[in-house]
């Protein structure tokens, strides 16, 4: 399990660019016209984890086999998409099945670039897109309250919950807040999923700077890292050129690229870290001769359910998960170094795995 996250934003700030450079592909059109990409290019990449490479080496492993991320490019947005502006439709109907969304916020000042809005304003341009998704929202939740109140007036318990919700939801976005802000309780939490409301969306602002702001931001990247803290949501800084010229060289050449432009890590790592921890999510391992393994579970899975990533039969038959703090294993020097030394563990179905966990399941057919 990796996770998918839709790359959203204005025509014009970038967005096609940087999923180019992420997925090291072509696949997206970037160009300077409004809705270059007109279908949602998919794009999947691996989760870069130097763990995992430092446990493949002590295992002498043969396949070292990274998780993966999902990053869908979703058509331009423009002001009127929640009424059918531009391709409004369309993005609407693509966001909804996305784990998260990146709003790629133009913060690089380029007058061969144009802006759909005729200025710079990285704020003004996340508060479109928000308003934009909040009247779909809106639009969405009173159709839907309209088909359910024949079974809600017959008592049907599945209606009343979704009434109750839709109602609670409607409340927050008509007093102009997201879906998001509406705290829901655990028995609930399923049936808020279904909803599939555009602003329950965990959210990253992507602070697109110019090649030399990378390091360290401009004026515009602090406004939004201003209004995402306000929000309680995250952002990253990233520079969609360097991104891109980053695909085009080998490893040692990139690292040495990153060096000269003051970068510790590409912007790719930094994103896909700050998705994780949107989405709460972290990795274990499962490591041997064959293959070194990632694998992606949401924070506080118990052990059989982080089976069942791997197979459903592992979840069912779960008997006990022998595990390994990721530090004992390399420090000890492998699996049988660790065991010979007490640092392995039988943990039980209520196990709550950690991040950075190797694992082996024992299990039932």
């Amino acid at each position: 399990m990796g996770f998918k996250m839709g790359i959203v934003g204005l025509p014009n700030v970038g967005k096609s660019t940087l999923f180019n450079a992420l997925t090291r592909t072509a696949a997206a059109q970037a160009a300077n016209f409004p809705f270059c990409t007109i279908e949602p290019n998919v794009g999947e990449v691996a989760v870069p984890d130097a763990r995992l490479d430092a446990l493949a080496g002590i295992a002498s492993s043969k396949q070292v086999i990274p998780t993966r991320m999902t990053f869908v490019d979703i058509a331009g947005l423009v002001k009127g998409a929640s009424k059918g502006e531009g391709l409004g439709n369309q993005f609407l109907a693509n966001i909804r099945e996305v784990d998260a969304i990146a709003h790629v916020l133009r913060c690089f000042e380029d007058g061969d670039v144009t802006h759909v809005e005729g200025r710079v304003d990285p704020v003004a341009d996340a508060e479109t897109i928000e308003t934009e998704l909040m009247l779909a929202d809106i639009e969405s939740i009173e159709k839907r309250l309209q088909n359910i109140l024949r079974k809600v007036r017959g008592g049907d318990k599945e209606a009343v919950q979704q009434e109750r919700l839709m109602r609670a939801a409607l409340e927050a976005l008509e007093a102009g807040q997201p879906a998001r802000v509406v705290a829901v309780d655990e028995e609930d939490a399923k049936a808020w999923k279904m909803l599939q409301l555009l602003t329950t969306k965990p959210v990253l602002y992507v602070c697109n700077v110019g090649e030399a702001e990378a390091a360290v931001g401009n004026a515009h990247a602090a406004k939004v890292a201003e209004m995402a803290a306000k929000q309680g949501n995250a952002h990253v800084i990233i520079s969609a050129q360097i991104e891109e010229e980053i695909s085009q060289l080998e490893p040692d050449e990139a690292e040495m690229f990153l060096e000269e432009m003051g970068l510790s890590e590409a912007g790719l790592d930094r994103l896909i870290r700050a998705g994780y921890e949107l989405l709460h999510l972290e990795t274990y391992f499962t490591v041997g001769p064959k293959e070194a393994r990632a694998w992606t579970i949401r924070q506080g899975t118990t052990a059989p359910k982080a089976a069942g990533v791997i197979h459903g039969d592992f979840e069912k038959g779960f008997i006990r998960a022998e595990t390994i703090a990721y530090e004992d294993f390399v420090s000890l020097g492998g699996e049988n170094a660790a065991k010979d030394a007490g640092k392995m563990r039988a943990e039980g179905k209520s196990y709550v795995v950690k991040d950075g966990d190797v694992l082996h399941f024992l299990f039932n057919t």
